[in-house]
Formats: C-alpha cells, structure tokens, sequence
C-alpha cells in the first residue's frame, strides 16, 4: 500500500489545482504612492530648473542672431544710400542736363531778345478770387 499510496501523492501534485483569487483585494502600500509622489516632484524640480536655466540663454542666442543680422542689413543700406547719393548728385549736374537738352533733344539756347522773364504774381487780397471756367473749383487765397 506504500508504494500505491505514494503514487497517488505523485499523480496528485502533478494535477493543476483550481485556486479561486478573485476575492483577493491588494491593499495598496502608502510608501510606494508617497515615493512616486516625491519622485515626480524631483523629475518636475529638475525639469523647472532646466527650462529655467535654458530659456535665457536660447533668448540671447536668438536676439545675438537678430542683432547681427539688423547690423548687415543696416550696413548694406547705408552703402545703398551712399550710392543712390553719388547717382542722385550726378543726375542733378546742370552741364549734364544741358549737354542732353542739346545734343538728345536738339534744343538750343534762345536769342537774348527771345527771352521772357515771368515774375511771380502778387498775392491776392484777402476775399478776393480768380476767375474760372465753367464746372472748375475757384481757389481761395491761400490754397
């Protein structure tokens, strides 16, 4: 009977038993949630003091790179307006517009006795009003 008996044993342990877990409730450890707690606290600390100490530095950086980019750009219109001077000076010569006067356009200096100086005329006196057409506006003095 021994030997039957001990072979039960074996067949028995080797069988699955069926082990009911449901009404097994896990009670939660206060530690583990205080340590995930501070744990998060550490993590947000550490990510406070690196935006705190890296968002200064991206802000020189950027206004480093907008204050070189304004110097260029400054520089380069003021060698434009150097330019646009020099040209501006070189239009205006009077021996320049009178050589084109003379030799594009084929005009000529008019005979001393051709010549009509028109004076600037007088003021109008104050109320009074030139004489138009029909449908034109009358300028006031002043305008």
């Amino acid at each position: 009977m021994n030997g039957s008996a001990s072979e039960l044993l074996d067949a028995a342990a080797l069988l699955p038993k069926a082990i009911d877990n449901s009404q097994i409730v896990r009670e939660v450890d206060p530690r583990s949630m205080r340590q995930l707690v501070w744990l998060l606290a550490l993590v947000a600390a550490l990510v406070g003091a690196l935006v705190l100490y890296a968002w200064p530095n991206l802000e020189l950086r950027q206004a480093d790179l907008s204050k070189e980019r304004l110097s260029r750009q400054r520089e380069r219109l003021l060698e434009e307006n150097r330019k646009l001077r020099l040209e501006r000076a070189a239009l205006e010569n009077l021996k320049r517009v009178e050589s084109i006067a003379v030799k594009e356009l084929g005009m000529k200096v008019p005979a001393p006795e051709n010549v009509i100086v028109v004076d600037e005329p007088p003021p109008l006196p104050p109320g009074a009003q030139l004489a138009s057409g029909p449908g034109e506006r009358t300028p006031t003095n002043g305008q």
